[in-house]
This record gives structure tokens, C-alpha cells and sequence, in this order.
């Protein structure tokens, strides 16, 4: 992954928020073989759990920042570092949950280890981020529709069908209650999308990137999230800038070009999120191979009542 940006976060200004990267991680003195963005596949029960790691080296210290499987990046407060051996502790312990704790060497130009929770350990490995530096195509596709508005022709859901409650009315695509998360068939490297969304009061989902950035969709209520996390978001990573002015119920249409890392939105017209660098996976990717084409995909799992629309996509032309 390219030399990490980490974006500074003022409790005076949050509004002026561009990203998650805000206040120094614990710091220790570094070995630096540790910096550098970090992607690792680990294997679970229920799959693939897809992690990150952001490691920055400054003055010979470290700051370290966790995606975990779900949720938002976040600083890792506990690591130490001796020699080639890293300790971080990526999730605490709280009531009735063990912390999970990674024990980590660098080796061969990757991260390898373990993830020790309770009794149980898993095996890591990671792998060197890939930087994913491209210029804008000269030319792109006519768009093409992803949704025919008549069936789930070149959509499946993820994970158990019989959970899946997408369907088509009125030449909407429907997801009637909270259920499986749904994905193209096809999948796509460089791309411009486009698709228009009603999200009723208080719904939560999201349109995935390559199934590894979520552009977060949400009217939740009561309005506590921070900025990067709100509605247009990169989950976690990059705030929209402007942020415009909820609008629960009524249509509303979202343009986003991502070439490489670098991804640009503009929201009902206005650009929101303007040539700025992904530095990573969001929770709920599918996977870390962030080199990878990779599908659509809408979060179905965390509410229902979200119709989508006039979903298309164009590609660099060959």
C-alpha cells in the first residue's frame, strides 16, 4: 500500500473531517518492517473475514490502526513492539468477551502470526497492500445497466438464499426486511457507477465497491455517528465534503468514479467526495485481495425498506 495518510481530526472543526485517520495510535518504538498497510484473509467458521492494518512509522515510532471484520477502523492503543515480534491487543476485553490479541513477526515481506482469543488462536497472514496508483482512463463505456427492473437477472445473494428478502416491485429493486446481503455476478476493477436510492427514516445499508468499500446509505435516527460514518460516507474512511442535508424517504442519486484507490462521489449532483485516496478495506468486505476485481454489492443485513434504482456502470474503453 502507498506511504499512509493519516487525516487530521479537530474536535473544534468535525465538520471539516475528510477522514478516519485523526488522532495518533498508541506509539511505540518501531521495527520498520511493520509500516505499511496491511491485508489479511482470515479463515472462520462462517468464512473469510477480511482485516487491515495501518501501520505509520514517525520519529521511529509507531501508530497502528485496525479494520476488524465488521464495523469502523479504528487506533489500536495497545502494541508492543520487540525487535521483530509485534503485540497488539486489536479488540479488548469487555463483559463475557476475551480481548483478541495479535502476536505478529515480520517475515519475507509479510505479516505472519497468530490471533489468540481466549483458548483459541487462528493463524494470520498478511500481506503488503497493493498501492493501486492509476491514471483515469482516456475513455469510458456507455453505461449499462446492472438492474433490468424486471428480476434479479446477474444478482445473487450472499451467503444462505432462503435469508434473502431482495426482490423487484414496480421495477424497483426491493429489499422488503432485514436479511442476506445480495451481489452481482459480474465483477469490476476501475468503474463508474451510478444508482439512485429512498431509504426511509431510520434504515441503515450500503453499496459496496469492489465488495470491499461501503458507501454507507443510512437515515438512522437519532443522528450520532460521526461525519465519516454518516450518510455518503467511505464508511469510516472519507467524510463527504460537503455533507448535505438528510433526506429520509425522498430519491436520491449517487455518481461514484473509483480508478485504483482513488474514488470520487458526487451526491444529488454535488461533488461530495472529490479524488481522495481509499487507504483501505471497510467492515463487511468479503474480502482483503484488494488487487482483485471484485462485485457490487447492497447490505441487506442491517435493514429492510431500501428501494434502488436505475443502477448502472461503466467501464474503461478499450
Amino acid at each position: 500500500m502507498k506511504k499512509p495518510v493519516w487525516l487530521a481530526l479537530s474536535l473544534m472543526i468535525a465538520t471539516a473531517v475528510t477522514g478516519v485517520f485523526s488522532t495518533p495510535a498508541h506509539a511505540q518504538k518501531s521495527n520498520s518492517s511493520f509500516a505499511g498497510r496491511w491485508d489479511f484473509n482470515i479463515t472462520t467458521a462462517n468464512g473469510i473475514s477480511a482485516r487491515w492494518l495501518g501501520v505509520t512509522e514517525k520519529d521511529g515510532e509507531l501508530e497502528v490502526w485496525y479494520q476488524p471484520g465488521g464495523g469502523h477502523v479504528h487506533p489500536v492503543k495497545d502494541v508492543h513492539v520487540n525487535g521483530g515480534h509485534m503485540t497488539l491487543t486489536v479488540s479488548p476485553a469487555s463483559q463475557g468477551h476475551p480481548g483478541i490479541i495479535w502476536e505478529l513477526e515480520a517475515k519475507g515481506g509479510k505479516l505472519l502470526g497468530e490471533e489468540k482469543t481466549g483458548d483459541s488462536t487462528t493463524p494470520l497472514t498478511g500481506v503488503r497492500s497493493p498501492e493501486l496508483k492509476r491514471s483515469a482512463p482516456k475513455a469510458w463505456t456507455d453505461p449499462k445497466p446492472l438492474f433490468n427492473g424486471k428480476d434479479l437477472d446477474g444478482w445473487e445473494p450472499i451467503g444462505d438464499a432462503a435469508s434473502s428478502h431482495w426482490t423487484v416491485q414496480d421495477g424497483l429493486l426491493v429489499n422488503t426486511t432485514r436479511g442476506a446481503n445480495l451481489r452481482t455476478t459480474r465483477k469490476f476493477d476501475d468503474f463508474k457507477l451510478h444508482f439512485e436510492v429512498t431509504c426511509p427514516k431510520d434504515c441503515n445499508s450500503g453499496f459496496y465497491l469492489r465488495g470491499r468499500y461501503e458507501v454507507q446509505i443510512e437515515s438512522e435516527v437519532p443522528l450520532t455517528a460521526p461525519v465519516e460514518r454518516r450518510m455518503g460516507s467511505i464508511y469510516g474512511r472519507i467524510a463527504p465534503q460537503p455533507e448535505l442535508p438528510r433526506a429520509p424517504g425522498q430519491w436520491e442519486t449517487f455518481d461514484v468514479t473509483l480508478v485504483g484507490r482513488t474514488v470520487t462521489e458526487v451526491h444529488n449532483g454535488v461533488t461530495t467526495i472529490d479524488h481522495k485516496v481509499i487507504e483501505g478495506i471497510t467492515g463487511g468486505a468479503l474480502e482483503a485481495d484488494e488487487g482483485d476485481p471484485g462485485p457490487f454489492y447492497l447490505q441487506g443485513d442491517h435493514t429492510g425498506n431500501l428501494k434502488y434504482r436505475n443502477i448502472t456502470v461503466s467501464v474503461p474503453k478499450k
